[in-house]
């Protein structure tokens, strides 16, 4: 392949006008020839730039809307003609095709469109269909063309003018072609993942993924591993979204548990006062609510303080000062809120390795979601978990039914529960955890886990009681033995919800009323694996 070729003439055809004057007031200065569609057309001329129509180059006017104006062979030979090869220079000189040796486009705003909320309709109009088929010409050819598809290149392709005597460079062309062609398959992701959604086509016979790149990670899980973080463009709140005020760059781990964290914060409605979640290796250590929210921070800080060391504290309210304070008495890797007052910044700023990440709101845990998860050969998609249960959900199976204080406490720990890696067992005490037991493969042991924690924790406190006495106790999935719920009962929890369904739900529920236990059942479960 030619290594440096020389740019004479370039088609600019552009939705998004960011920097296209610039760019053009830069090619026509270096003697390129501008060629140029519709507005883009137009807006290169106001600025005193002389370009040529599209139409004037194939004799066809744009005609349907628009919809027909470059898919011509005058373009399309243009672009991918092979310089190198006679055949296809005499074709170019039988046709009087002229060679396009840069294509500048990027596409018609899908995405926003769809973001928007437009009908179907709308939505149909705005799919691109010139833009992709010159871009796959040109990155096709780009041993002879060169093809810009993002606004962050522009830069870069002047710069390499300016450096080759208005020549580019082979690798420059490589580059640029993956990135077109991986631009225009991520819009063929989300023309297909919205028609999928808008003709109710749940499990189409062919999926796509895509994502931008947002950063390049020190390493992955284990620093032999390499990594990078990319995003999905929904926008949705959390750590892919966040500014990052201060502290050092996050680590693959650092944003899986921030998520982790955001997420599960966010199922308590700011509304109804403060909440604060601790995490640590994704599950949480530590979840409470509070008058304020720094009693919220040291209720959830109280549940498993040796945890929480080195942890991930998210908010669900914005940082203030006096929370700021009491979160920098132990180390800490990652805030994350949907806000921070500036008193709150500068307790920080004492704390070169704090990272604190601020959002725009909270992840509405109830919006439907798709995940994803790759196994061997294949990919594993679903809803994500926006399973909810209220009051009116709950069925009371025992003798006993629950205080309405209890009640609360239950519906608090379902809520942890549903984000603590299966068998998930999890004790709450006026609105704060006490005890955590995550990702066992016996639930009992979940509950003996969870229960020790507290017990060490209530002895590190000089507390005389355990802290699960009196406690409500959430399982993720059923009791398939009385085992678990008595174990539970041992450690002093009073109340237990559960989701139910066990063939031996008789058994447990006979146990629980020998305890005097109440019991209520969700008819849901939250496995997290």
């Amino acid at each position: 392949m030619t290594d440096l070729v020389p740019l004479r003439r370039a088609l600019l055809s552009v939705s998004d006008k960011t920097g296209l004057i610039d760019l053009g007031q830069a090619l026509a200065a270096r003697g390129v020839e501008l060629l140029s569609t519709g507005g883009s057309a137009k807006a290169l001329r106001d600025a005193g730039l002389e370009v040529r129509d599209v139409a004037d180059v194939t004799g066809f006017p744009e005609m349907m809307d628009g919809r027909v104006k470059t898919l011509h062979p005058v373009v399309h030979g243009g672009l991918l003609a092979r310089r190198d090869l006679e055949a296809h220079r005499d074709a170019m000189v039988e046709h009087n095709i002229g060679p396009i040796d840069l294509l500048v486009v990027n596409l018609y705003p899908f995405e926003e469109t769809v973001a928007k909320g437009a009908d179907f309709d709308t939505c149909i109009e705005n799919i691109d269909i010139g833009g992709p088929a010159m871009i796959r010409s040109a990155a096709k050819n780009h041993a002879f063309v060169t093809v810009v598809t993002d606004v962050e290149d522009y830069a870069a392709l002047l710069a390499e003018l300016d450096d080759n005597d208005g020549q580019t460079t082979l690798s420059l062309r490589q580059r640029l072609a993956q990135t077109a062609y991986a631009r225009t398959a991520a819009y063929d992701t989300a023309v297909s993942t919205w028609m999928a959604g808008a003709i109710g086509a749940d499990t189409p016979r062919r999926r796509s993924f895509s994502g931008t790149f947002k950063q390049t990670m020190r390493y992955g899980e284990n620093s032999h591993q390499s990594a990078a973080f990319y995003t999905d463009g929904t926008g949705r709140p959390g750590v892919a979204t966040a500014v990052q005020h201060q502290g050092k760059e996050l680590s693959y781990n650092n944003i899986n548990d921030t998520d982790a964290a955001f997420e599960l914060v966010a199922e308590f409605d700011p509304a109804e006062g403060p909440a604060v979640a601790i995490i640590k290796h994704a599950n949480p250590c530590g979840v409470a609510r509070g008058a304020t929210l720094v009693e919220a921070y040291q209720n959830a800080f109280d549940c498993d303080r040796t945890s929480a060391f080195g942890g991930i504290v998210a908010l669900n309210h914005p940082l203030d000062e006096e929370t700021a304070k009491a979160i920098v008495e132990i180390f800490t890797e990652v805030v994350i809120a949907p806000g921070a007052s500036d008193a709150a910044k500068a307790v920080f700023a004492g704390k070169k390795n704090l990272r604190l990440l601020t959002t725009d709101g909270l992840p509405d845990v109830k919006a439907p979601i798709t995940t994803y998860r790759q196994v061997a050969g294949g990919m594993l998609v679903q809803d994500k978990d926006t399973g909810y249960i209220g009051m009116d959900d709950l069925k009371v199976v025992t003798k006993v039914a629950p205080t309405e204080e209890q009640m609360a406490d239950l519906l608090f720990a379902w809520k942890v529960a549903k984000h603590v890696k299966s068998n998930a067992i999890v004790y709450v005490k006026d609105k704060a955890t006490v005890g955590v037991g995550a990702g066992q493969m016996s639930r009992l042991d979940s509950a003996l886990i969870a229960a020790k924690k507290a017990e060490r924790m209530a002895e590190a406190m000089g507390l005389d009681t355990p802290l699960t006495k009196g406690s409500a106790v959430a399982s993720d999935a059923f009791f398939p033995f009385a085992d678990g719920l008595m174990e539970a009962a041992a450690a002093g929890a009073t109340c237990v919800i559960q989701p139910g369904g066990s063939m031996r739900d008789d058994e447990v529920i006979a146990a629980a009323d020998e305890a005097g236990i109440a019991m209520v059942f969700t008819g849901m479960r939250h496995f997290r694996h």
